[in-house]
């Protein structure tokens, strides 16, 4: 008999609190889902190659010094997608991005949060705390580079 083990999956999530701009105005910056390579740190490409934008089944290719290929999933003010192909290590993995409002209570300040949150199987080459930090990194760049757009424009 054949025995089997449970594969562990990763799971994980990362907030980027952003002053200033409001989740309407981040949200128009991050469903632009064939744009991302504007924000994302590292990202030089990123085309539609399949699907129809703002609508699920949506494709993109993503290239830098890595090859990625992801499929979307649009609902409101957030954004499920999939890595289908890459060279980054991954068999399988699903990510969310959440865009929230946040009203402070000191001197009226508001602003907005992105949630970036995922479901993965272990990558190769990396271990989880690894894989955190670089995810972490990436979403308090590219939130730091939409505040910037933002609120200089």
């Amino acid at each position: 008999m054949a025995e089997e083990t449970a594969q562990i999956k990763w799971e994980g999530k990362s907030i980027a609190e952003l002053r200033g701009p409001t989740a309407d105005q981040i949200w128009s910056l991050l469903e632009d889902f064939c744009n991302i390579n504007k924000w994302f740190p590292g990202l030089d490409v990123c085309n539609q190659v399949g699907g129809e934008l703002g609508k699920p089944g949506l494709t993109r290719y993503c290239a830098s010094k890595t090859l990625s290929t992801y499929g979307c999933h649009d609902e409101g003010e957030c954004l499920s997608y999939e890595v289908l192909e890459n060279n980054l290590g991954f068999k399988s993995y699903m990510a969310t991005m959440k865009v929230l409002e946040i009203n402070g209570s000191d001197a009226g300040e508001n602003g907005c949060k992105i949630e970036w949150s995922f479901i993965a199987d272990p990558a190769e080459g990396w271990t989880f705390e690894d894989f955190m930090s670089f995810m972490s990194f990436c979403l308090q760049s590219m939130g730091k580079n939409m505040e910037q757009d933002v609120l200089s424009g």
